[in-house]
Order: structure tokens, then sequence, then C-alpha cells
């Protein structure tokens, strides 16, 4: 796949979290297509390497990093801008997932939802935001979740977290208005990713349903009655990303068939 759909992003280097697979790797797809170059970050050098050999162009890379550590996430993203150039779109993808009653939620849980769903895009750009400034152009993207603008049983955490980065996206914006840089997030619902199909076998565990019926009760959240795909969420990303969309700042868009309005 070497051939560019398009050149609107030629030049810009983007870079991707959580880049191994799913919505990461959907996002990495559709702003490679549009002519960016792609640095894959992520804990899996062979999960990287596997979706950085799917990318349409040439000059794309990968960097490893824990996203919470703020020092691995620094060491990284200049590593990305010595191959590739700065940062000029910085998607905060990675994030993690987990259920429990709020009496069951212990204060490790709590801590690992913030540190890894709002503390990821914190270190995300504080790295990247330096240069975005100098060159008076910069691209954020934080993926959110309809978990950040509503309220789920048993994902508290997740829920706060999620809410974190709403917040964040919302105050960065404001903050950054007259920068040339605009942040938004994208929410998407339930959405069929390898995240998706784990916590459907945690529910089949728990519950003794079968899988087909564990999908079927979390598409049902969805009026369209189905999951999202993460090509949508990265068509949702791409928009935000391409010259025209330089007036959306500081939005939380619900990519969920109407779940939330």
């Amino acid at each position: 796949m070497n051939n560019k759909h398009s050149t609107l992003l030629d030049g810009r280097h983007a870079l991707v979290t959580g880049a191994g697979g799913g919505i990461g790797q959907a996002i990495a797809v559709a702003l490679a297509s549009h002519g960016a170059r792609l640095t894959l970050l992520g804990r899996d050098a062979a999960k990287l390497e596997a979706v950085r050999q799917q990318l349409p162009g040439d000059g794309h890379g990968q960097v490893l990093a824990d996203i919470t550590n703020h020092q691995q996430v620094q060491h990284a993203f200049a590593e990305a801008a010595r191959a590739r150039g700065d940062i000029d779109i910085l998607i905060n993808n990675a994030g993690a997932a987990r259920s429990a009653p709020f009496g069951k939620t212990d204060p490790e849980l709590w801590q690992q939802m913030l540190d890894t769903n709002l503390g990821g895009c914190y270190h995300g750009i504080h790295a990247a935001l330096p240069a975005m400034q100098r060159h008076g152009w910069g691209r954020i993207v934080n993926i959110a979740s309809t978990a950040g603008l509503t309220g789920y049983a048993y994902v508290a955490a997740y829920c706060a977290a999620k809410h974190g980065v709403i917040g964040l996206t919302r105050a960065l914006a404001l903050e950054l208005a007259r920068s040339g840089i605009t942040v938004n997030a994208v929410c998407p619902g339930y959405t069929d990713t390898p995240l998706l199909q784990a916590a459907i076998h945690n529910i089949v565990a728990k519950t003794g349903r079968s899988s087909a019926e564990a999908e079927a009760s979390l598409a049902a959240s969805n009026p369209q009655g189905r999951l999202i795909q993460p090509e949508e969420v990265a068509n949702a990303v791409l928009w935000l990303c391409l010259p025209g969309a330089e007036a959306i700042n500081g939005q939380s868009i619900a990519v969920a068939g109407g779940e939330v309005m």
C-alpha cells in the first residue's frame, strides 16, 4: 500500500498513541492515506510494526513508551521528532477500561484509570505542545468516549477519567485558541475492537450469556442497534485534522449513532 489517496496532509508529522490495533490503527491508516508521516506509539513493537507495514506512503516509524510514564513519553516524542520532524498532529488514543462496582473499585484500579486515560493525554500534550506553539500550527485530538459525556454503571473510574479528558480538551482549546492550534475530543460509543471483544468475554464469563447475546446487549445502547466501526471513529479524527476544520475547537464529538446528544 504505497499510493496516497490525497496530499492534504503532506509534510505533517502525526503521532498516534495506542497505535497497535483497533481505533489507533484505523486513525493511523486514515492520516497516512492523506499524506501524513506517522509515528506509531505503543508498548508492543511487533504490533506496531504490523500496523506500520499496512500504512500507505513512506517514512513512517514507531516508538515504544508507557503512556503513563512522563519521562518515557518525553523521550519517545523527542526520538520521533528527530526522525520525522516536529510533531504537528497528536492523537491521544491510548486508553484502558476496567469495570467494577464502586465499592470494589480499589485505589489501584482508580489510579490506573486516571493515569492511563487522563494522565496519558497530559503527558502526550506536554511533550508535543512546545513545537506546535513555535510553528503556530497544531492539531490535538483526544480519543475520549461517550463515557466522558454521560454516566455508565460499574465504570465510575473510567467515566471520571474520560470526563477529565473532556475538561482538559475544553480548557486547552480556550488557552490555545489564538495560537493556530485546535484541541478537540472524539467520543466513540461501543466500538468493534479487540478491547471490546475482551469486555464481551468478561460478560460471558460473569453472566453465562453467549458471546452473541453479550455483544447484542452492548450494541443495544446505540440507537442504530450496532457497534461502531474503528474506521468511523478515524473518519471523525481525520476531518478535525484536515484543512477546513480550523474553526472546530473545544468540541467533544460523539461517534455513537445518536446515543448521546
